[in-house]
């Protein structure tokens, strides 16, 4: 698509951002900073004013982590993001029902009308949910008693609540967050069944000899997992109370028994605001390099947008992508920024993580709380890393505006059972093409699986499970996108990671 050039104007800019999430909140925190050289957010000739609108009526917090609240690791508190500046207004519990770019103001359900001179769409995305028989009643709403979806922190707080020790759950999708759910509930004591449509777990991270080793440290969590299982729909009970779940019915007429019925069925971009505006919409928000949609008014950032034909819907391009923006929207470069600005980071704990020789800094969300951090033993993460070269936001004072050229992504994923933990790593394509060197090294005994694909001296991609020693090396290397070491590429998979 065309990216405009439009210059910023130097007035005071009032930027609203649609969506209180990750995403919005990182790009509040980041022109914040930009504003501290030029006094309070919202104050002074050149700087910004900022305001949020976010439905959740909770703070912003870590949806990353959600599953650690699920299991009972983390009261919600912990997984709060801090809060921007004093001087960034936040609208919570109220949605936004239209964008009049005519007039250039966003519409809330409230009534009130939020005007803008750059307006954000950071919208996120919404739940799958499956066209299974039984699901909704005949024009019906709401879903069955017993049924969740996993998305949000009020769906966390409901299936958390919902759950106890002997209950029948049914978790359905055996993707990263069906597979992060299951454990979950097992953690609570629930008696687990997974259903997978597609032939092994994780499909899109993990090829089938990897996913075996997964399915069998689920089996050892306590959960049952069901591959090439098609549902096809739900057995309800009615009572005067209500419609209850009472078993999902599979293709082949077997009927799964259940209390809990956990919905994990992917997600879609939330793009039914920029779509009724009449801004140009494919799977998501269609973004430029400057995050700009067709209206070069509107920008778009999160889940609910599209880059080059790309939807990350990751926490990490999520990030990149509020940041770039931020550069592009602030009139003047932030200062050194200081530590209770950074969200809880999904990548590690308080400082740098060398593992990953990622720039982004971590905090605790109270004193003496957990870092965010799955690269401990925090459960999952699905996080980006540093965009491909070029991607670096350059000083304010050369020519060069910031980009945003794309995300190279790494999933992490930390197990934990009576057995001890399975640490998994994926990042970019591990299907080798014609002429590519694949290093393979598997021990069923020790439960760790290895993979990675070379073209030429460039990583291609990976899979790791088990003792993730060599994750440092490889992630820098990944992430950085450099040429390999000169060492033999076996030196890849032992635990120093060829360093």
């Amino acid at each position: 698509m065309e990216s405009y050039r439009e210059p910023m104007s130097p007035r005071c800019r009032r930027v609203v951002i649609v969506g209180g999430g990750m995403a919005g909140t990182r790009l509040a925190q980041q022109l914040a900073a930009h504003a501290v050289g030029v006094g309070a957010v919202g104050v002074g000739a050149g700087s910004v004013e900022v305001t949020i609108i976010g439905e959740e009526p909770h703070p912003a917090y870590n949806r990353v982590l959600l599953a650690e609240v699920l299991a009972g690791r983390y009261a919600p508190e912990i997984i709060a993001l801090p809060a921007p500046a004093a001087g960034v207004r936040r609208l919570s519990g109220v949605q936004v029902v239209r964008i009049d770019r005519a007039t250039a103001e966003v519409v809330c359900d409230d009534g009130r009308r939020v005007p803008y001179d750059a307006l954000v769409l950071a919208t996120g995305s919404n739940p799958v949910l499956p066209p299974l028989r039984g699901l909704f009643e005949p024009d019906g709403q709401d879903l069955p008693d017993g049924v969740h979806a996993f998305r949000t922190m009020d769906d966390c707080l409901a299936l958390g609540a919902a759950v106890r020790p002997g209950a029948r759950a049914v978790v359905i999708g055996g993707g990263l967050l069906g597979v992060s759910a299951a454990r979950a509930l097992a953690q609570r004591g629930a008696q687990v069944v997974l259903a997978q449509q597609s032939e092994h777990l994780m499909e899109r991270q993990l090829d089938p000899g990897a996913s075996g080793v997964l399915r069998r440290h689920m089996a050892a969590l306590g959960v049952e997992v069901h591959t090439e299982c098609r549902v096809r729909g739900l057995r309800t009970r009615a009572t005067d109370a209500g419609r209850f779940v009472k078993a999902v019915e599979l293709a082949d007429g077997y009927a799964l028994e259940a209390d809990l019925v956990v919905l994990a069925c992917g997600v879609r971009p939330r793009v039914g605001l920029a779509r009724a505006a009449g801004v140009e919409v494919a799977r998501g928000i269609v973004i430029d390099d400057e995050l700009r949609t067709s209206d070069p008014r509107v920008f778009a950032i999160g889940d609910c947008a599209e880059h080059a034909g790309v939807v990350y819907g990751l926490a990490g391009a999520a990030q990149e992508q509020a940041d770039v923006l931020a550069g592009l929207l602030s009139p003047t470069p932030p200062l050194p920024e200081p530590m209770g600005l950074r969200p809880l980071d999904p990548h590690g704990d308080s400082a740098p993580d060398p593992a990953l020789g990622n720039r982004f800094v971590g905090n605790r969300s109270a004193e003496g709380a957990p870092p965010s951090g799955s690269w401990g033993r925090n459960g999952w993460a699905q996080t980006g890393h540093r965009a491909a070269p070029g991607n670096e936001t350059p000083p304010r004072d050369t020519d060069a505006a910031p980009r945003y050229h794309g995300t190279r992504t790494l999933t992490r994923l930390t197990l934990t059972s009576a057995s001890g933990p399975l640490d998994l790593a994926a990042f970019g394509n591990p299907t080798p093409a014609p002429g590519d060197d694949v290093i393979h090294l598997a021990d069923a005994t020790r439960n760790t699986y290895r993979k990675v694909v070379v073209r030429g001296d460039r990583l291609l991609g990976g899979i790791l499970l088990g003792d993730l020693g060599t994750v440092g090396a490889l992630a820098r290397t990944w992430e950085s996108d450099e040429p390999l070491p000169a060492t033999p590429l076996l030196h890849l998979l032992t635990n120093d990671g060829g360093s």
